[in-house]
């Protein structure tokens, strides 16, 4: 669906979660699924489609996994690999595409041009404390 893992996501993701007990326990896999779901969309446990299996399962991993330090393992990760450089060609170039060249006369400001219009916001991606 579209919001679950790819493949090269999913293994990125799968050294980093605790090995299984001798129980049989829920696809880890399905489980981050879920908890990204109801962390995407911002909808209550309870709501949680059925295809994600139980809510109470993903909301006792997610309790679970928060004090192993799980998401702080997964957190790392992730951070590591978007600071490698991008070698994508559309990055490359020395100048910008079509649609987001200056027009005449304009001065170089932070405004990006976005589906709405020209826009001042920006994004970051910080840790809790606020921290690049």
């Amino acid at each position: 669906m579209r919001f679950d893992l790819s493949d090269d996501e999913w293994a990125l993701l799968e050294p980093l979660m605790p090995k299984s007990r001798m129980s049989a326990r829920v696809d880890d896999r399905m489980i981050l699924n879920a908890i990204f779901y109801v962390l995407r969309t911002g909808m209550p446990w309870r709501d949680l489609p059925e295809r994600y299996g139980p809510y109470t399962t993903a909301y006792n991993r997610f309790n679970r996994w928060s004090r192993r330090g799980i998401w702080k393992r997964i957190s790392t990760r992730w951070h590591r690999i978007a600071r490698q450089p991008i070698s994508d060609r559309q990055h490359d170039r020395e100048s910008p595409p079509c649609g987001q060249r200056r027009k005449r006369g304009e001065q170089n400001q932070a405004i990006g041009i976005s589906r709405g219009g020209r826009s001042t916001k920006s994004h970051a991606i910080v840790d809790s404390k606020g921290a690049h």
